[in-house]
């Protein structure tokens, strides 16, 4: 089975983010650049799955010359290869252009799953697999607690607001995990050593059949603003009667 994970690089989780008001896209300097958790996850359903049977797992990323650090990293926790899509004429792509340059290069590679995180910590879109999937013309399962790999198929365990629905598939598919799924495991000395190794082959947009001329994002940002400081609560001191303005604090901010 050849398996492909999707791993964005973003900015630290517990960093602060901050948007570049200029250009209207994430000032990603303002923190360090880190493979974004819930990928490494992702990455991790595929490698539990290599340690027991045939499968190529290959990481897949899009983005700067900065992203061949988290697919170097990828290489380490265990994947066999890594595909690094990098064009200037990608810089500040939404949704949409994310999603048709990464079905492209999946298209070009081949393969049997895609397994992706169920949203990026920067965007926090939630969309893209799904319309990698359209693009593909194959089955979507978003949002996936757990996963199982059959003979005939994979399938999962999805959550709701009622509840939990069991979904399957048949091959190829394109599926996303939540945290809900494996905890990702530590790349170690010996993998390390091993991912120097490993092939990590870079295409730009000439190379999946693409025009670059005139590929510019299709969103345009049109104005942004600075989010507001926090300002200092309501402090309620309780002599006797907290209950009660407590009770009114909620109401008046139509909380209860």
């Amino acid at each position: 089975m050849k398996i492909i994970v999707l791993v964005k690089q973003v900015p630290d989780t517990w960093g602060e983010r901050r948007l570049d008001t200029s250009t209207g896209q994430l000032d990603r300097s303002a923190s360090d650049a880190v493979i974004d958790e819930i990928d490494e996850r992702a990455l991790e359903v595929a490698l539990q799955y290599k340690d027991s049977h045939d499968a190529e797992v290959i990481a897949l990323s899009m983005g700067p010359s900065t992203v061949t650090e988290i697919l170097r990293k990828s290489l380490a926790m265990g994947a066999d290869a890594a595909l690094h899509v990098k064009d200037e004429a990608l810089s500040g792509s939404d949704l949409s252009r994310t999603a048709a340059v990464l079905a492209a290069a999946i298209t070009k590679s081949g393969f049997d799953l895609v397994i992706a995180g169920n949203e990026a910590t920067d965007g926090r879109g939630g969309v893209v697999p799904a319309m990698i999937a359209e693009h593909l013309r194959v089955p979507s399962m978003t949002y996936l607690d757990s996963v199982e790999f059959g003979a005939d198929g994979i399938s999962g365990v999805r959550g709701d607001e009622h509840g939990t629905v069991a979904v399957h598939a048949s091959l190829p598919a394109v599926i996303s995990v939540t945290e809900a799924s494996a905890e990702a495991r530590f790349p170690n000395f010996k993998g390390i050593m091993k991912a120097k190794k490993k092939p990590l082959d870079v295409w730009t947009l000439a190379d999946l059949g693409l025009d670059s001329s005139g590929f510019a994002p299709s969103t345009e940002v049109t104005s942004t603003t600075e989010r507001p400081a926090r300002t200092a609560g309501k402090k309620i001191v309780d002599e006797g009667n907290a209950g009660n303005e407590l009770a009114e604090f909620l109401a008046a901010g139509r909380l209860i």
